[in-house]
Protein backbone atom coordinates (compact mmCIF):
# COMPACT_ATOMS: atom_id res chain seq x y z
CA UNK A 1 0.00 0.00 0.00
CA UNK A 2 1.04 3.06 -0.61
CA UNK A 3 1.14 5.82 2.14
CA UNK A 4 1.76 9.42 3.45
CA UNK A 5 2.95 9.80 6.82
CA UNK A 6 3.06 13.60 8.01
CA UNK A 7 4.30 13.82 11.43
CA UNK A 8 7.80 12.16 11.79
CA UNK A 9 8.89 12.52 15.79
CA UNK A 10 8.99 10.85 18.79
CA UNK A 11 5.50 8.72 17.69
CA UNK A 12 5.52 9.31 14.09
CA UNK A 13 9.06 8.50 13.02
CA UNK A 14 8.65 4.68 15.03
CA UNK A 15 5.47 3.93 13.40
CA UNK A 16 6.35 5.12 10.00
CA UNK A 17 9.75 2.75 10.31
CA UNK A 18 7.19 -0.20 11.36
CA UNK A 19 4.90 0.49 8.22
CA UNK A 20 8.11 0.24 5.62
CA UNK A 21 9.25 -2.68 7.85
CA UNK A 22 6.30 -4.50 6.71
CA UNK A 23 6.75 -3.81 2.93
CA UNK A 24 4.75 -0.31 2.32
CA UNK A 25 5.81 2.54 0.41
CA UNK A 26 6.06 5.04 2.74
CA UNK A 27 6.41 9.09 1.70
CA UNK A 28 6.75 11.73 4.70
CA UNK A 29 6.69 14.32 5.87
CA UNK A 30 7.69 16.72 9.02
CA UNK A 31 8.55 20.88 9.56
CA UNK A 32 11.56 19.35 11.86
CA UNK A 33 12.55 15.67 12.24
CA UNK A 34 14.08 13.96 9.66
CA UNK A 35 12.51 10.98 7.71
CA UNK A 36 13.38 7.46 9.21
CA UNK A 37 16.10 5.70 6.88
CA UNK A 38 13.50 3.94 3.68
CA UNK A 39 11.33 6.93 4.00
CA UNK A 40 10.95 8.82 0.83
CA UNK A 41 11.28 12.16 2.17
CA UNK A 42 8.68 14.72 0.50
CA UNK A 43 8.86 18.46 0.44
CA UNK A 44 5.38 19.45 1.35
CA UNK A 45 2.65 17.83 3.47
CA UNK A 46 0.59 17.70 -0.09
CA UNK A 47 3.71 16.09 -1.76
CA UNK A 48 3.33 13.25 0.31
CA UNK A 49 0.10 13.13 0.48
CA UNK A 50 -0.30 12.68 -3.46
CA UNK A 51 -1.47 9.53 -4.78
CA UNK A 52 -1.16 7.76 -1.39
CA UNK A 53 -3.79 5.22 -0.32
CA UNK A 54 -3.71 6.01 3.10
CA UNK A 55 -2.32 9.38 4.82
CA UNK A 56 -1.75 9.00 8.82
CA UNK A 57 -1.07 12.15 10.76
CA UNK A 58 0.35 12.54 14.11
CA UNK A 59 0.23 16.10 15.25
CA UNK A 60 0.99 18.50 18.23
CA UNK A 61 -2.84 19.78 18.41
CA UNK A 62 -6.23 20.60 16.53
CA UNK A 63 -4.91 23.84 15.25
CA UNK A 64 -2.25 22.30 13.47
CA UNK A 65 -4.37 19.13 12.38
CA UNK A 66 -6.59 21.65 10.63
CA UNK A 67 -4.22 23.31 9.18
CA UNK A 68 -2.53 20.29 7.75
CA UNK A 69 -5.66 19.07 6.58
CA UNK A 70 -6.54 22.17 4.18
CA UNK A 71 -3.21 21.47 2.84
CA UNK A 72 -3.47 17.43 2.16
CA UNK A 73 -7.48 16.80 1.42
CA UNK A 74 -7.09 18.47 -2.09
CA UNK A 75 -3.69 16.67 -2.93
CA UNK A 76 -5.66 12.98 -1.83
CA UNK A 77 -6.96 10.74 -4.60
CA UNK A 78 -10.87 10.15 -4.26
CA UNK A 79 -11.49 6.89 -1.92
CA UNK A 80 -8.11 7.46 0.05
CA UNK A 81 -8.19 7.70 3.56
CA UNK A 82 -7.02 10.61 6.19
CA UNK A 83 -6.48 8.74 9.17
CA UNK A 84 -5.19 10.70 12.05
CA UNK A 85 -3.41 9.46 15.11
CA UNK A 86 -2.79 12.46 16.74
CA UNK A 87 -4.64 13.76 20.26
CA UNK A 88 -6.83 16.48 19.59
CA UNK A 89 -9.92 17.96 20.85
CA UNK A 90 -13.14 16.06 19.67
CA UNK A 91 -14.56 19.36 17.61
CA UNK A 92 -11.15 19.52 15.49
CA UNK A 93 -11.37 15.82 14.59
CA UNK A 94 -15.25 16.49 13.41
CA UNK A 95 -14.54 19.20 11.59
CA UNK A 96 -11.04 17.60 9.69
CA UNK A 97 -13.78 14.25 9.07
CA UNK A 98 -16.24 16.40 7.74
CA UNK A 99 -13.95 18.65 5.33
CA UNK A 100 -12.64 14.93 4.44
CA UNK A 101 -15.73 13.58 3.36
CA UNK A 102 -17.02 16.32 1.85
CA UNK A 103 -14.04 15.86 -0.96
CA UNK A 104 -15.54 12.20 -1.53
CA UNK A 105 -12.26 10.80 1.22
CA UNK A 106 -12.68 8.48 3.99
CA UNK A 107 -11.43 10.15 7.36
CA UNK A 108 -10.67 8.36 10.91
CA UNK A 109 -9.36 9.74 14.10
CA UNK A 110 -7.51 7.13 15.89
CA UNK A 111 -5.62 8.59 18.69
CA UNK A 112 -3.01 5.88 20.60
CA UNK A 113 -1.97 4.68 23.81
CA UNK A 114 1.22 3.40 24.42
CA UNK A 115 4.33 5.78 23.84
CA UNK A 116 7.05 5.95 22.20
CA UNK A 117 8.17 2.26 23.72
CA UNK A 118 4.62 1.11 21.92
CA UNK A 119 5.48 3.22 18.75
CA UNK A 120 8.39 1.56 18.32
CA UNK A 121 7.82 -2.25 19.15
CA UNK A 122 4.36 -1.95 17.26
CA UNK A 123 2.57 -2.49 20.69
CA UNK A 124 -0.14 0.88 20.77
CA UNK A 125 -3.52 0.46 21.00
CA UNK A 126 -5.71 2.39 18.82
CA UNK A 127 -9.28 4.31 19.89
CA UNK A 128 -10.78 4.79 16.57
CA UNK A 129 -13.62 6.63 15.34
CA UNK A 130 -15.14 7.24 11.63
CA UNK A 131 -16.88 4.95 9.21
CA UNK A 132 -16.80 1.20 8.79
CA UNK A 133 -15.23 1.48 5.47
CA UNK A 134 -12.80 3.82 6.37
CA UNK A 135 -12.03 1.60 9.44
CA UNK A 136 -11.83 -1.70 7.25
CA UNK A 137 -9.48 0.13 4.30
CA UNK A 138 -6.94 1.23 7.51
CA UNK A 139 -6.83 -1.88 9.77
CA UNK A 140 -4.38 -4.06 8.15
CA UNK A 141 -2.06 -0.82 9.17
CA UNK A 142 -3.44 -0.76 12.75
CA UNK A 143 -2.19 -4.30 12.80
CA UNK A 144 1.25 -3.44 11.83
CA UNK A 145 1.62 -0.10 14.40
CA UNK A 146 -0.37 -1.80 16.97
CA UNK A 147 -1.72 -4.77 19.26
CA UNK A 148 -5.06 -3.90 18.98
CA UNK A 149 -7.49 -1.55 17.13
CA UNK A 150 -11.15 -0.56 18.73
CA UNK A 151 -13.61 1.23 16.35
CA UNK A 152 -15.37 2.97 18.91
CA UNK A 153 -17.97 4.67 16.70
CA UNK A 154 -18.79 7.46 14.55
CA UNK A 155 -16.23 10.60 13.15
CA UNK A 156 -14.84 11.99 17.15
CA UNK A 157 -15.38 8.92 19.15
CA UNK A 158 -11.71 7.76 19.10
CA UNK A 159 -10.74 10.97 20.66
CA UNK A 160 -13.54 10.60 23.21
CA UNK A 161 -12.29 7.44 23.84
CA UNK A 162 -8.78 8.67 24.14
CA UNK A 163 -9.74 11.85 26.31
CA UNK A 164 -11.39 9.73 28.73
CA UNK A 165 -9.05 7.09 29.11
CA UNK A 166 -6.15 9.37 29.98
CA UNK A 167 -8.35 11.33 32.48
CA UNK A 168 -8.45 7.75 34.08
CA UNK A 169 -4.44 7.62 34.00
CA UNK A 170 -3.84 11.00 35.01
CA UNK A 171 -6.29 10.75 37.85
CA UNK A 172 -5.02 7.36 39.21
CA UNK A 173 -1.31 8.52 38.81
CA UNK A 174 -1.81 10.88 41.14
CA UNK A 175 -3.90 8.71 43.80
CA UNK A 176 -0.69 6.11 43.38
CA UNK A 177 1.86 8.36 43.73
CA UNK A 178 -0.49 10.22 47.36
CA UNK A 179 -0.36 6.02 47.97
CA UNK A 180 3.00 5.55 48.04
CA UNK A 181 4.12 8.74 49.90
CA UNK A 182 1.97 7.94 52.75
CA UNK A 183 3.32 3.97 52.48
CA UNK A 184 7.35 5.51 53.59
CA UNK A 185 5.72 7.65 56.11
CA UNK A 186 4.39 5.44 57.96
CA UNK A 187 7.00 3.32 57.42
CA UNK A 188 5.46 0.40 55.37
CA UNK A 189 8.18 -1.17 53.16
CA UNK A 190 7.98 -0.24 49.23
CA UNK A 191 7.65 -3.95 47.75
CA UNK A 192 5.21 -5.11 50.33
CA UNK A 193 3.13 -1.83 49.79
CA UNK A 194 3.27 -3.07 45.72
CA UNK A 195 2.58 -7.15 46.74
CA UNK A 196 -0.63 -5.97 48.53
CA UNK A 197 -1.92 -3.52 46.29
CA UNK A 198 -1.33 -5.35 42.98
CA UNK A 199 -3.32 -8.13 43.78
CA UNK A 200 -6.50 -6.48 45.53
CA UNK A 201 -8.99 -3.84 45.48
CA UNK A 202 -6.47 -1.08 44.21
CA UNK A 203 -5.16 -2.55 41.49
CA UNK A 204 -4.64 -0.35 39.13
CA UNK A 205 -2.42 0.38 35.73
CA UNK A 206 -0.47 2.50 36.95
CA UNK A 207 0.38 0.51 39.88
CA UNK A 208 0.92 -3.14 38.21
CA UNK A 209 2.41 -1.47 35.08
CA UNK A 210 3.97 1.66 35.26
CA UNK A 211 5.05 1.88 39.69
CA UNK A 212 6.06 5.25 40.33
CA UNK A 213 8.12 3.36 42.67
CA UNK A 214 11.93 3.09 41.62
CA UNK A 215 12.36 -0.96 42.16
CA UNK A 216 8.72 -1.88 42.87
CA UNK A 217 7.43 -4.16 39.68
CA UNK A 218 7.96 -4.37 36.46
CA UNK A 219 10.73 -1.65 34.76
CA UNK A 220 9.17 1.93 34.14
CA UNK A 221 10.26 5.43 33.83
CA UNK A 222 10.81 5.37 38.02
CA UNK A 223 13.77 2.61 37.13
CA UNK A 224 15.28 4.98 34.61
CA UNK A 225 15.80 8.37 36.65
CA UNK A 226 12.45 8.79 35.67
CA UNK A 227 13.14 9.68 31.96
CA UNK A 228 9.50 9.87 30.60
CA UNK A 229 8.05 7.37 28.72
CA UNK A 230 4.78 9.99 28.30
CA UNK A 231 5.99 13.29 29.28
CA UNK A 232 3.86 14.97 32.04
CA UNK A 233 3.45 18.19 29.27
CA UNK A 234 1.28 15.47 27.39
CA UNK A 235 -0.32 14.72 30.55
CA UNK A 236 -1.33 18.01 31.11
CA UNK A 237 -2.47 17.92 27.32
CA UNK A 238 -5.00 15.53 27.80
CA UNK A 239 -6.28 16.29 30.83
CA UNK A 240 -7.20 20.01 29.43
CA UNK A 241 -8.59 18.14 26.70
CA UNK A 242 -10.56 16.23 28.50
CA UNK A 243 -11.96 19.85 30.80
CA UNK A 244 -12.46 21.55 27.72
CA UNK A 245 -14.53 18.27 26.29
CA UNK A 246 -16.49 18.09 29.61
CA UNK A 247 -17.32 22.24 29.40
CA UNK A 248 -18.78 20.79 26.12
CA UNK A 249 -20.80 17.90 27.09
CA UNK A 250 -21.71 19.68 30.71
CA UNK A 251 -20.01 16.77 32.28
CA UNK A 252 -19.74 16.92 36.14
CA UNK A 253 -15.96 15.64 36.12
CA UNK A 254 -14.55 17.47 39.74
CA UNK A 255 -11.42 14.39 39.73
CA UNK A 256 -10.31 15.11 36.61
CA UNK A 257 -10.64 19.62 36.90
CA UNK A 258 -7.98 18.25 40.03
CA UNK A 259 -5.91 16.15 38.18
CA UNK A 260 -5.52 18.97 35.65
CA UNK A 261 -4.99 21.20 38.13
CA UNK A 262 -2.24 19.76 39.88
CA UNK A 263 -0.51 18.76 36.65
CA UNK A 264 -0.17 21.98 35.82
CA UNK A 265 1.37 23.13 38.95
CA UNK A 266 3.83 20.28 38.77
CA UNK A 267 4.76 21.33 34.92
CA UNK A 268 4.68 25.11 34.40
CA UNK A 269 5.29 25.86 38.25
CA UNK A 270 7.80 23.40 39.53
CA UNK A 271 9.63 22.83 36.16
CA UNK A 272 8.51 19.07 36.88
CA UNK A 273 10.41 18.28 40.38
CA UNK A 274 7.09 18.32 42.21
CA UNK A 275 6.28 19.71 45.65
CA UNK A 276 3.48 19.65 47.76
CA UNK A 277 -0.28 19.88 46.25
CA UNK A 278 -1.58 20.12 49.48
CA UNK A 279 -2.32 23.72 48.93
CA UNK A 280 -4.45 23.16 46.20
CA UNK A 281 -6.67 21.16 48.22
CA UNK A 282 -8.60 23.68 50.11
CA UNK A 283 -9.35 26.16 46.86
CA UNK A 284 -10.72 23.04 45.26
CA UNK A 285 -12.64 21.96 48.20
CA UNK A 286 -13.90 25.60 48.40
CA UNK A 287 -15.08 25.55 44.78
CA UNK A 288 -16.97 22.53 45.02
CA UNK A 289 -18.97 23.33 48.45
CA UNK A 290 -20.13 26.56 46.47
Amino acid sequence: MKIAFIGLGNMGGPMARNLLAAGHEVTGYDTAAAAPEGVKAAGSAAEAAAGAEVVVTMLPNGAILRAVAQEVIPAMAAGAVLCDCSTVDVESARAVAAEAEAAGLGALDAPVSGGVGGAAAGTLTFMVGGSDAAFAKVRPLFEIMGQKAVHCGGPGAGQAAKICNNMILGVTMIATCEAFSLADKLGLDRQKMFDVVSTSSGYSWTMNAYCPAPGVGPTSPADNGYKPGFAAELMLKDLRLSQQAAAGADADTPMGRLAAELYEIFVEQEDGRGKDFSAMLPRFEGRNRS
